[in-house]
């Protein structure tokens, strides 16, 4: 841990004895607020330059929209935390190459968006409203923090639900490096801060009173393993890193177990939490998801078993 990060934790965990309340708020402050933004790289440049862009507008500022193809068979990415919509350039690639049209973002406080902060709400809200103007998504990929709030999206839609009649709806999922809840980001954030229990239950109610006022039972209902929705995804990709040190493989093991037979397992190693969004092997594993699934459906259309049955989740 950095200086600053040591005097962050010196100072909340001081605070917490004497005004509790008070050192709960700046670690809220601190739970939505980015270390800093991630930077388009230089060979993410080129496919960025030929989106189509946009925007949208959630409660921590403006999101950028990316969209590349015809329209046709849409595609979602989303970015996790401290990450950007340019990240699956490697990806994009190959599913315009597949002829489906992918549609990313930059969420508030990251890439070229505007504001300094972000919540799983607001990726939530966004992940809508694309839905809404884009979708229904044939498929959509996410990554870390993305994957819990694609299910979020999954069973309650956005805040904006007058511009849809519908839920977020898919046939496809691919999560990598899934957070499995808001429990599990709440404590993670604690342990990597070094905050006390005290802390930690402040910032829980933080959460439940500023982004769920009302709504009761957060913790459970937002658990991925727990609560998956029963109309979502009738194929599901799971992608994890053995060396992770951001989240535990086992979340993703957890949640490929909770899909049954829905779910693939895949497990990489070396890559950590990261790099395993552009990684070849990865973006391979995706296309040959994309290709097989679609066999199996134009076959079952007509009355064929699948070509190739689906490994087994483990």
């Amino acid at each position: 841990m950095d200086f600053a990060m040591t005097a962050v934790r010196t100072a909340l965990n001081g605070a917490s004895y004497v005004a509790p309340r008070l050192a709960g708020g700046a670690a809220f402050r601190l739970f939505r607020k980015p270390r800093g933004r991630s930077r388009l790289r230089s060979d993410e440049r080129p496919l960025t330059d030929r989106a189509e862009v946009g925007e949208i507008v959630v409660g921590g500022g403006k999101a950028v929209s990316y969209r590349w193809g015809t329209g046709a068979r849409p595609v979602l990415l989303v970015h996790g935390w401290e990450s950007r919509g340019s990240r699956f350039a490697p990806l994009v690639s190959e599913l315009l190459d597949l002829g489906l049209s992918p549609v990313t973002f930059d969420a508030p406080g990251h890439g070229d968006a505007t504001g300094e902060t972000m919540t799983i709400v607001d990726l939530r809200d966004i992940i809508a409203e694309l839905d809404a103007r884009h979708g229904p998504f044939e498929m959509v990929v996410a990554h870390s923090l993305g994957v819990t709030a694609t299910f979020l999206a999954l069973r309650e839609g956005g805040a904006r639900q007058s511009r849809q009649s519908r839920l977020v709806r898919t046939e496809r999922l691919v999560a990598i490096s899934g957070v499995p809840d808001f429990a599990y980001l709440v404590d993670r954030f604690c342990e990597r801060l070094g905050l006390r229990a005290r802390l930690n239950a402040e910032l829980r109610g933080r959460v439940e009173r500023e982004l769920f006022p009302g709504e009761e039972d957060i913790w459970s209902r937002f658990s991925v393993p727990r609560t998956v929705p029963e109309a979502g995804p009738a194929s599901v990709l799971v992608v994890h890193d053995a060396d992770d040190d951001m989240v535990d493989p086992a979340c993703s093991r957890a949640l490929a177990d909770s899909l049954g037979d829905r779910a693939e397992l895949v497990v990489t190693s070396g890559l950590g939490h990261r790099r395993i969004i552009g990684d070849p092997q990865v973006t391979a594993s995706v296309r040959d998801f994309v290709v097989r699934e679609r066999a199996a459906r134009v076959g079952r259309a007509a009355g064929r078993p699948d070509p190739s049955p689906r490994p087994a989740a483990g």
